[in-house]
C-alpha cells in the first residue's frame, strides 16, 4: 500500500508540473503585455522596464519558467501586478466563498441525484425511469449561463424572492449568506445532479445484474434488503469516486456562473486575472484547482 501510495504521489507531482508548465506557456502565447496593461494611464518608460525588470519579464522564457517552478515548489507564486498583493493572500482571500458556493452546490446535487437514480434504476423501464433519464438529459444539456439568466430573471426579477447577486460570507451573516448562495448553487447543483442521476442510475443496475445480487434473492432476502445491504453497498464505491470529482470541479471554481452572479470565488478570479493579464494569479489558481482534482482522484 505504501508504494502504491508513494507511486500515485509521485504520478500527482508530475501532473502538476505538466499542469504549470502547460498554464504558463498558453499564457504567454496570448497578446498583451501585463505590465502595460496593469499601469494603464499611468505608463512611464522608466517605471514600465523597473516592474517588468521586478516581475522577471525581461528574462528569456526559459529563465522565467524554471524562476516559477523553483519558487512555486517553496510556497511563493509571485505577486500581482494589479493589486501588488501576494497571489497566496488573494487565492486564501476568495477561496471561502468558492468553498461555501461548491458545498452548497453538491448538496443540492445528491439531494436530487440520490433518490432519483436509485429509484430510476429500481423501476428500470417505468415511466418514473424515463421522467429521470428525460430529465437528466435535459440537465446535462442546459448551458449553465443559460440557467443562471433564467434563474434571475424569475426568481430575482419576477418574484423578487432572492437577490440576483452578490455575496455575504457566512460567519458575517448566515441568513444573508443563504439567501445569496441559493441561485448560483441552484444552477451549478442542478447541472451536477444531473449528470449524478445517470451515473448512480447506471452504477446500481451494474451491481443490481451481478451474481451476489441473485444470490441474495435466491435465499429469499426482501428486495428492500437485497438493494440497501448488498447492491447499493457495492454500487456506492463508484459513485463515491464520481461525487468526489464533481465537489473538485466545483471547489476548482464554476466560472461562468460566478461570473453572471458575481461570486467573488476562484472562476471569477481567473477571468478577472486572464482579462488584465494577471499572469502570476492565474497560474497559482490554475495550480490550486489542479492540485484539488489531484487530491481528490488520489483519495
Amino acid at each position: 500500500m505504501l508504494r502504491y501510495l508513494l507511486r500515485r504521489a509521485g504520478e500527482a507531482l508530475v501532473v502538476l508540473v505538466g499542469a504549470a508548465v502547460l498554464v504558463f506557456a498558453l499564457l504567454h502565447i496570448v497578446p498583451g503585455d501585463p505590465v502595460r496593461v496593469a499601469l494603464g494611464t499611468r505608463f512611464d518608460p522608466e517605471t514600465y522596464e523597473a516592474l517588468r525588470e521586478a516581475a522577471g519579464l525581461n528574462l528569456p522564457l526559459h529563465e522565467q519558467l524554471v524562476r516559477y517552478l523553483s519558487n512555486a515548489a517553496m510556497g511563493d507564486f509571485g505577486v500581482s501586478f494589479r493589486s501588488g498583493q501576494t497571489v497566496f493572500e488573494i487565492i486564501m482571500d476568495r477561496l471561502p466563498a468558492t468553498i461555501s458556493l461548491g458545498v452548497a452546490a453538491l448538496f443540492i446535487a445528491l439531494l436530487i441525484s440520490f433518490p432519483l437514480g436509485i429509484t430510476s434504476a429500481m423501476r428500470r423501464g417505468s415511466i418514473i425511469d424515463h421522467v429521470a433519464r428525460l430529465g437528466s438529459q435535459i440537465g446535462i444539456s442546459v448551458p449553465d449561463f443559460w440557467l443562471a439568466i433564467l434563474l434571475i430573471l424569475f426568481v430575482a426579477g419576477t418574484l423578487r424572492w432572492l437577490p440576483a447577486s452578490g455575496y455575504v460570507p457566512i460567519t458575517e451573516d448566515p441568513v444573508q449568506w443563504l439567501r445569496h448562495v441559493i441561485l448560483p448553487a441552484l444552477t451549478v447543483g442542478l447541472i451536477s445532479g444531473s449528470i449524478l442521476t445517470r451515473f448512480i442510475r447506471s452504477a446500481t443496475l451494474e451491481s443490481n445484474d451481478q451474481d451476489f445480487a441473485r444470490t441474495a434473492r435466491a435465499k429469499g432476502l426482501h428486495e428492500s434488503a437485497v438493494m440497501r445491504d448488498h447492491v447499493l453497498r457495492n454500487a456506492m464505491v463508484p459513485i463515491i469516486t464520481v461525487a468526489g470529482i464533481q465537489l473538485a470541479s466545483l471547489l476548482g471554481g464554476v466560472i461562468v456562473v460566478e461570473v453572471v452572479f458575481a461570486w467573488p470565488g476562484l472562476g471569477r478570479l481567473v477571468y478577472d486575472s486572464v482579462l488584465a493579464r494577471d499572469y502570476p494569479v492565474v497560474q497559482g489558481a490554475v495550480l490550486l484547482v489542479a492540485a484539488i482534482f489531484l487530491v481528490a482522484n488520489l483519495v
